[in-house]
């Protein structure tokens, strides 16, 4: 994330709106003293991040007296589009949540702008707590390509991304859950031809290309992610998967799958088309789960995307500590608190995927679900991380690209072609 995102949303809720968590409130900028952490992030306040994160402001107030944690309120988009500029002001905050891959936290870490925690995640002990699939995202190389080098992000839980539908609506039109590709198309065609719009979609943002990126994963393997997002390769966006990601995405267009409306709809626009009720199918990540856990007033339930090993799925974002951070003790304190057991018991009770809780402490059935599928996801080599990673500014693109797409003003053909000028502009020389 969206990221994306990623993270209700995506993301790992990732909001373009405004959300203020409750703590000290307020977010009169540049003021920051040993008695205030100045925290940053954007998450909604009934996600699971959220309820885990209120929960580890009042723990760490606890510990430190006098102390305040000062949540400001920003946007996933905000972060993305203004954060090197901010990290390199003395506006930056103590500590921040950041979406992570090469295009933004590897892009930071490279810039000087992020504060080196390798020793921190010795001494706390968070190199251990993460499994090598959810560390992959903490570590960047000089390049800024994530994997390998010195730790610069530290995630506290973990994400991937399925099938939200609506198990009222499918059951009124009389259609059962997907098993296949081919079922879930079906079931697509019966909402069309009874008027509604099947999938809760954002142009604006980092649905529209979630769904692509999901259609070309379908048809891809291990070795395709490892050229696209880790350079291990070339990546020719003219090749199969790519071009029946493309064009299904277009036909689901023409199909009317998805509204033409959502070209210019933020990602926020397509969690709430989903929680009213008005669509039965959204295609997101694990950072809705618990928002729709309160929000959604209807029987709902998920799938994994039928008939692909892999789909878009890593460590969460990021906590990183800016390197003009002031209170950077005060910062990794925090970080620890959120990675301790009681917190992350919290986070996965919460509808969240933690990734250092005690598996026996996890109650809630739905958030056993969850984590049990993510888990196996992980385990089977399945998450194949976002489409905007690899390159500076590709988020961007793929969000123009993909608003074209549902517009009708560029073709698959158009499309791919701008994907393969931008990448191969921004990716390493090999």
């Amino acid at each position: 994330m969206l990221t994306a995102r990623r993270r209700v949303v995506a993301t790992a809720v990732i909001l373009t709106g405004s959300l203020l968590m409750t703590a000290c409130g307020g977010s009169d900028s540049g003021s920051s003293d040993a008695k205030t952490l100045r925290l940053w992030h954007y998450e909604s306040p009934t996600s699971a991040m959220g309820v885990a994160w209120n929960a580890a402001i009042k723990e760490f107030e606890a510990r430190h007296p006098g102390v305040k944690v000062k949540v400001e309120e920003k946007s996933f988009d905000q972060m993305q589009k203004t954060a090197p500029m901010v990290l390199n002001s003395s506006d930056a905050p103590d500590i921040m949540e950041y979406n992570k891959g090469n295009a933004t936290a590897g892009l930071l870490s490279k810039q000087g702008l992020l504060t080196d925690l390798t020793t921190e995640a010795a001494k706390h002990g968070w190199d251990k707590k993460l499994s090598p699939s959810v560390r992959t995202t903490s570590l960047y190389d000089t390049n800024g390509v994530m994997g390998s080098g010195k730790w610069y992000g530290v995630p506290n839980y973990a994400e991937y991304t399925m099938v939200y539908y609506n198990k009222d609506l499918f059951k009124k039109y009389g259609i059962a859950e997907p098993k296949t590709l081919g079922e879930l198309t079906a079931a697509m065609d019966k909402f069309v031809s009874e008027g509604i719009t099947p999938l809760a979609n954002g142009g604006a943002a980092y649905p529209a290309q979630q769904y692509l990126y999901q259609l070309a994963l379908s048809k891809a393997d291990r070795s395709w992610v490892n050229a696209y997002q880790l350079y291990k390769g070339k990546t020719d966006f003219h090749d199969a998967a790519w071009t029946y990601g493309a064009e299904t995405f277009a036909d689901w267009v023409k199909k009317g799958y998805f509204s033409k409306s959502s070209s210019g709809q933020n990602e926020e626009a397509a969690g709430v088309s989903f929680t009213s009720g008005k669509t039965p199918i959204l295609f997101s990540g694990s950072w809705w789960y618990g928002r729709f856990t309160t929000d959604n007033k209807f029987d709902w339930g998920t799938f994994r995307w039928p008939g692909s090993k892999l789909t878009l799925g890593s460590g969460g974002n990021l906590w990183v500590v800016p390197q003009s951070s002031k209170n950077k003790e005060l910062a990794y304190d925090f970080i620890d608190i959120t990675m301790s057991e009681k917190i992350q018991n919290l986070l996965g009770n919460s509808g969240g995927v933690p990734v250092a809780a005690d598996a026996a402490a996890i109650t809630d059935p739905r958030s056993k679900t969850l984590i049990d599928d993510f888990n196996t996801l992980s385990k089977n080599d399945g998450l194949a991380f976002y489409p905007d990673w690899p390159v500076p500014g590709f988020y961007d693109v793929l969000v123009s690209g993909t608003q074209k797409l549902i517009s009708g003003s560029d073709k698959p053909d158009g499309y791919l072609s701008d994907l393969q000028e931008a990448y191969d502009k921004g990716a390493p020389k090999q």
